[in-house]
This record gives structure tokens, sequence and C-alpha cells, in this order.
């Protein structure tokens, strides 16, 4: 782990020629705190690109490290992959796992949707699936984190679905998923690349680090209440950062 560990960092600090090739568009990285102790919340796609450009641009802008917080399948991985999740700083997303980040400061990453926002059917990109999920809000209120919601625009288009979820070969990929997995919400879509190919089509990465949202619950307010509030505000603010996101992209020359 350590091995890998030094190649990433490495890496990171060498990549920037090919990074101004890439010019993927950024803004708001004044946004992030300073000392690093804050929640970013992402919204996953269907390219992945985010899981590796958020952690690239929080370094070079603050100087440390991300902690991304990983689906717990990712924890079962044999090695060497998992010795890759760790050398990179993933852990698994479970409770216990992120407030013992937040106890030591650290810069932590979170993408709420989890592995059914990755696999989006047809029409579906750029939106979250974050139902039933406000765990990340009840750990930043009670440790008192602040949040950075963080929207990426660009990985939805990498690969384009063939099916919508309520077509008929949408449904039987949802029936079959849930023969063999026992979840309705991880059914893979048809998907193609350039042309009929899985090749991934060439995009341009959009992304914002949008205001900081304080989650300090003041005295008189009932708990579940605030984290229902912090929830949905930090939904909003990245429902409106993709949608920003979206417009620039519609005049960008680039």
């Amino acid at each position: 782990v350590e091995v890998v560990r030094r190649l990433i960092d490495t890496a990171f600090g060498n990549i920037g020629p090919m990074m101004d090739l890439y010019r993927p568009y950024v803004d708001g990285l004044a946004n992030l705190p300073r000392d690093g102790r804050f929640l970013l919340v992402g919204n996953h796609t269907q390219g992945g690109g985010e899981v590796f450009l958020i952690p690239y641009f929080v370094r070079q802008e603050i100087g440390t490290r991300v902690r991304p917080l990983a689906e717990r399948s990712m924890g079962r991985m044999p090695a060497p992959m998992s010795d890759v999740f760790a050398a990179y700083g993933a852990v698994v997303g479970a409770p216990e796992t992120a407030r013992e980040l937040m106890r030591h400061d650290e810069s932590i990453l979170v993408f709420p949707g989890g592995g059914r926002e990755i696999s989006k059917f047809k029409g579906e990109e750029y939106t979250l699936r974050w139902q039933g999920r406000a765990g990340f809000a009840r750990l930043s209120v009670e440790n008192n984190y602040p949040i950075v919601p963080v929207a990426l625009v660009g990985g939805d288009d990498v690969y384009r679905s063939m099916l919508t979820r309520d077509g008929r070969l949408g449904r039987f990929s949802t029936a079959i998923t849930e023969k063999l997995t026992g979840r309705t919400d991880m059914a893979p879509p048809l998907m193609h690349g350039i042309g009929p190919t899985m090749i991934p089509r060439p995009q341009r990465m959009y992304l914002r680090f949008a205001a900081p949202i304080e989650t300090g619950k003041p005295a008189r307010v009932n708990h579940d209440t605030w984290v229902a509030g912090i929830k949905e505000k930090t939904q909003d603010a990245l429902e409106n950062a993709m949608a920003e996101l979206l417009d620039i992209r519609v005049t960008d020359p680039y």
C-alpha cells in the first residue's frame, strides 16, 4: 500500500501538463475551507472521472489528500485492487469510519447516490438518486462538519444509455438484477460509447465547488428536522450547480 501510495503521489505531482492539455473547466476552488476540514458531496457519473478530478484539484488548491468513502463492496475486493483503493485514501463508507475521519479533520468525499447513481438509463443523466440517503447530513450535523457540494458535468456523456428504465428491456434488466442481487436500483442499462462501441466518447469535464454549507445545529431546532434540512439544502445546491454547468457547456467553444 505504501509503495502504491508513493506512486499515486508522484503521479498527482506530475500530471499537471496532461491536465492542461485536457482542459477541464473548474471553478469555485476558493470555496474550499483552507484547513481541509470539510465533506465534499458530489454526483456520480457514468464516466467516473469525478473520483479522480475532485481529489486532484483539492490537492492542487489546498494541499490536502481527499479521503473517498467507497461502497462496502469495495472493502471486500481482493488484492491488489483493495490495496490500490487503500493507497488512494479510500475507506469503506460506514458511519464509524466517517466519524473517525472527521475526528481527525480530514477532507472527505462522498457520493450519497452510491453505485446506483453510476448506471443511468436514458433520460436520467445528471440526476441525483439519493432516495433514503441522509447519512452524510446526519454525520455532518453530529460533528459540525462543513459540507461543500461539488458538481461534475461531462461524465454522463462518456457513455449513452439506449434504454429507458420503464421500457420493456429496462424492466427486464431490473427484474434480472433483482433476481441475482436482491436489489432493483443497480440494474445495468445497455450503453454505448463512440458509435455502437464501448470506446469512451471524448468529453470536456466541467467541475464546480459550491459555497460551503454550515451544519452546526441551533439549540432550539429539532435534530431530525435540521438533518433533513441540511440534506435538502445540499441536494438543491448540487442540482443548481449541475444546471449552471450544463448552461455553461452549451456556449463553451471548447
